[in-house]
């Protein structure tokens, strides 16, 4: 059995021209807006209160893609943020992980390090990881 084009596809030529003048209509509308960049040293100019120590939080994904990628959590958050970083992991990622078992169980000898900073969680105790709220 053979089966028909629809009169909307994309293929046809009525399709295309119709679709081109929509595309110039977008592109006009694209044109038209102009906005100076403006330089990212400025953010810290705005935002007085930031400053090092960096206090960061780190979950569960952070974790695995610093083991996928090799990358020591101390050392690329240093580079990232040219200042010194204090990671702070919550008491429901730790049990995540401890959760998910043997097979993240590097992750979770990373998450026990002492240089890490533990922050307890204020939900209820059935909830397993405050992401899932």
């Amino acid at each position: 059995m053979k089966r028909m084009i629809s009169p909307k596809d994309a293929r046809l030529k009525q399709n295309q021209i119709k679709s081109n003048k929509k595309d110039k209509k977008g592109r006009e509308e694209l044109e038209v807006r102009n906005v100076p960049q403006a330089s990212s040293a400025l953010f810290f100019a705005y935002n007085t209160q930031l400053g090092p120590p960096f206090y960061v939080i780190v979950d569960t994904n952070f974790i695995n893609f610093s083991i996928q990628n090799k990358l020591d959590v101390f050392q690329s958050m240093m580079d990232c943020l040219y200042a010194k970083c204090i990671p702070c992991i919550t008491d429901c990622v730790m049990g995540e992980l401890e959760k998910l078992g043997p097979k993240f169980r590097v992750a979770l000898r990373i998450a026990k390090d002492p240089r890490f900073e533990r922050l307890p969680c204020m939900h209820k105790a059935q909830v397993l990881y405050c992401g899932n709220m």
